[in-house]
């Protein structure tokens, strides 16, 4: 907290009025500027200000503001200050308000949405654009009203959410909801290829083989042959 004033304007109406530093020394040390410095000691700003002291408050040594006064070119050292200031409070996440003039483009918001990143839950629709649930419903089913004349628009184009908070909102959901793996053939071990390949090969080499063999022969029936040359012999 030590390059920060605390009531910066009651500091410089307190520097104005108790002591003799120069417009400019007071303006660096509150961080204001030197006209509006200028307008507080004629009266014109901060009028109604009661000024605060920042001796008592700890940002400020007596010491430091005479080494000031009698020196003009002489910045001011704050001090460490030992009131400790809360930090804001951060808003709640909650729908986001919509201003009257745009409300009439959320359903083609949503229906974008709905569209290009349908892993959204109806939660975060409702955040980024501030609308309902019935009406996230209503556009996803094509009940709504307006059903026949609603276009996909961008929510960021339309002013309606930020890139960052739609960024981070698809981030949530695709953590969420991570997408189904694809299924895809995993590769064989090289050792089972291999053994394929030479069983294939092995077979066509096996049915090659076999194709060139000749023939078997039908076995000879003899008292068939010689029942036929019987016969030819008695015609003789």
């Amino acid at each position: 907290m030590a390059d920060t004033v605390l009531m910066p304007k009651a500091t410089a109406v307190w520097l104005v009025e108790n002591t003799t530093l120069t417009f400019d020394q007071i303006a660096e040390f509150c961080r204001l500027h030197p006209l509006e410095v200028k307008g507080i000691a004629d009266g014109e700003v901060a009028q109604g200000i009661k000024g605060m002291d920042p001796v008592t408050s700890n940002q400020l040594t007596r010491a430091e503001i005479e080494a000031g006064e009698k020196d003009p070119n002489h910045k001011l050292k704050r001090s460490e200050s030992t009131v400790v200031v809360p930090e804001p409070k951060t808003k709640k996440k909650g729908p986001r308000y919509t201003p009257v003039s745009k409300r009439q483009d959320r359903p083609n918001a949503i229906l974008w949405l709905v569209r290009n990143h349908p892993e959204l839950k109806d939660a975060q629709i409702m955040r980024l654009v501030g609308t309902t649930k019935s009406t996230i419903e209503s556009v996803r089913n094509r009940t709504h009203w307006n059903a026949a004349t609603l276009q996909p628009l961008d929510p960021v184009t339309l002013g309606l959410t930020s890139q960052i908070d739609l960024d981070r909102e698809v981030a949530r959901a695709a953590k969420e909801k991570p997408a189904k793996e694809e299924s895809h053939s995993t590769l064989l071990p090289a050792s089972e290829t291999t053994a394929r390949a030479e069983a294939a090969a092995a077979d066509a080499a096996r049915q090659e083989e076999e194709s060139g063999r000749p023939k078997k022969e039908a076995p000879v029936d003899i008292e068939s042959v010689f029942a036929k040359l019987g016969g030819s012999k008695k015609r003789e």
